[in-house]
């Protein structure tokens, strides 16, 4: 499990003081961007193959409010890749160890010469281990 943390900034509030809805999908993503740039397949390494990850469904769950400055861990765990389509459960938790969120995806590895789903290359499964 992989760990991320970032201090919520007020920009990313609704008119609530809540976290935006759609700003918890992009920390979710920056989480799981961090992990791959992390083992060396980042944007560079995608544009060079004509590789990338591709989302095919994401479910995701609100738990506890979430506010601006809040600290906040997104924990991200690589829960199966069966052929060509794998699952990543992200959790995040406020700095007092509550859960307020929880993403389940469901993802391939996407060809963008083929336009098409391939099975994971040892490059991209090395990323995501």
């Amino acid at each position: 499990m992989i760990n991320f943390e970032t201090t919520i900034k007020e920009t990313q509030v609704d008119m609530l003081g809540h976290l935006n809805n759609a700003v918890y999908l992009e920390l979710f993503e920056l989480a799981r961007w961090d992990i791959i740039h992390s083992k060396g397949y980042g944007l560079k390494k995608m544009i060079e193959l004509q590789q990338g990850p591709v989302l095919l469904e994401v479910n995701l769950k609100f738990m506890k409010e979430v506010l601006a400055r809040d600290v906040i861990t997104i924990k991200s765990e690589l829960v199966k890749y069966e052929g060509r389509v794998g699952e990543i459960l992200q959790k995040m938790y406020k700095a007092n160890g509550d859960q307020a969120a929880e993403l389940k995806v469901t993802f391939g590895l996407f060809d963008m010469k083929t336009r098409r789903l391939i099975e994971p290359t040892p490059e991209w499964k090395a990323a995501l281990s």
